[in-house]
């Protein structure tokens, strides 16, 4: 018996979904993944220099790369939870969970926290106590440190787009295996 969901029960009372259910999740696993790089990539690659081009001065264009970086991380670590979870409704079953391409979402949701959480907020820190980092001398310690934790934050994004395009080569994979 079908139900209008697209649900139905095997001979063994197992759940199983029809091919089109099957298929509506897998689509929301390729969606959030392409969500998450495409922003990534958009940030680094148009945004960021975008800003530091265009505006008047890097403490303005880094306002604007630091607001959209708070963003871009919260909804990525939302669309890595929510790719596990329709990988486990989809294939339901927790062992999916440690599929490599399981694991490499997992790893770009902990680079991201780190960043978000642990690298930020100390960036944030120091720009407020620089008051202008265009200002502040060169020899500075409170600059030194910032341009280190700026150099972690780009290597933990730079992570999260190798741990994503793995995760888009192996999802395309396990989906040309089941064919």
């Amino acid at each position: 018996m079908i139900f209008s969901m697209g649900l139905s029960w095997s001979n063994s009372s197992r759940f199983v979904y029809s091919g089109i259910m099957s298929t509506v999740l897998r689509v929301i696993e390729f969606l959030g993944l392409s969500i998450w790089l495409g922003s990534d990539i958009f940030l680094s690659f148009v945004v960021a220099p975008g800003a530091f081009a265009v505006l008047a001065s890097r403490d303005q264009a880094g306002a604007i790369v630091g607001y959209s970086l708070a963003r871009m991380h919260w909804m990525g670590i939302v669309c890595g939870v929510v790719m596990l979870l329709v990988r486990v409704l989809r294939t339901r079953n927790l062992t999916s969970l440690v599929a490599p391409a399981a694991l490499c979402v997992v790893v770009m949701i902990l680079l991201t926290v780190i960043s978000q959480v642990a690298v930020s907020p100390k960036m944030a820190v120091l720009r407020v106590q620089m008051g202008s980092i265009e200002a502040t001398a060169a020899g500075s310690p409170l600059l030194a440190e910032f341009a280190r934790l700026h150099s972690i934050s780009v290597g933990l994004e730079s992570g999260v787009l190798v741990a994503g395009m793995a995760a888009l080569f192996l999802i395309v994979k396990e989906t040309a295996a089941i064919r």
